[in-house]
């Protein structure tokens, strides 16, 4: 970054009037390789009454999130050695579900895109309202470390929603938009029985009527490509409630 836009980003990340709010302090993790910019923010921080640590490099910020409690981390994009979108990976594959927030001058839609689909949980363009990214920190610390992985997992089946893909095992199935839909569906609620009408009502658009017998159709068809090909029996019926997805054994 020059000095130029170094300077512009300063500006507008400096510290305002204290926002009134009962919120407790949050334990912030920022991180950024900027030496100014990150001195900026752990003084605003931490004058808003925030404890907060500093990494310069992905490294240091995946040990130091995986060692303290944070609840949020600032996350630049553009760090020497991994960028922020594979930091992001490496803590969600990690089982860190702190939550982050991307903050980057790089602000095209593909990278909101990436950044959200690694596991960020927020993303904020440089430069920025200093108000407003305590506000977006504060929103996020409410939310909490919550799981969302950003590949869901039953058994041997692995669905990832960014690229659109789904193994059983090693093999990638050819699912249609609305099998995978269908699939996504049952694979974030794994064990869960599921009503047509829930169903219905997360896989289809109002044009549907909840007499249509088009799930049973698709379960049908998602049968013939997760479950028979593999022996397996994953997709159960439950009969007069609904359908569930189990991890039977082996499967």
């Amino acid at each position: 970054m020059g000095a130029d836009a170094d300077e512009r980003t300063m500006r507008a990340a400096a510290p305002g009037p204290r926002a009134a709010t009962t919120m407790h302090a949050m334990r912030v993790l920022v991180v950024e390789d900027e030496p100014k910019l990150a001195g900026l923010l752990a003084r605003g921080l931490g004058e808003e009454g925030h404890p907060t640590d500093v990494a310069t490099t992905g490294n240091d910020a995946v040990w130091m999130a995986r060692s303290t409690p944070y609840d949020a981390i600032v996350l630049d994009v553009m760090l020497p050695g991994r960028d922020g979108f594979e930091v992001c990976r490496e803590l969600r594959a990690l089982d860190v579900w702190t939550p982050v927030l991307f903050l980057t001058a790089r602000d095209a839609v593909a990278d909101r895109v990436g950044g959200l689909d690694a596991g960020g949980d927020d993303y904020l363009a440089k430069p920025f309202s200093f108000p407003e990214l305590l506000a977006r920190l504060r929103a996020l610390a409410r939310r909490g470390p919550v799981r969302r992985p950003t590949v869901l997992e039953v058994g041997s089946l692995r669905l990832d929603p960014a690229a659109h893909r789904v193994w059983r095992g090693d093999t990638e199935l050819d699912l249609s938009a609305k099998e995978f839909t269908l699939l996504e569906v049952f694979m974030r609620q794994p064990g869960k029985v599921l009503s047509r009408l829930e169903l219905l009502e997360r896989g289809w658009d109002m044009a549907y009527e909840t007499r249509s017998n088009v799930v049973d159709v698709y379960v049908r068809y998602l049968r013939e490509k997760i479950d028979r090909p593999f022996g397996c029996h994953s997709l159960e019926t439950v009969r007069g409630v609904g359908y569930r997805l189990r991890e039977p054994p082996g499967c």
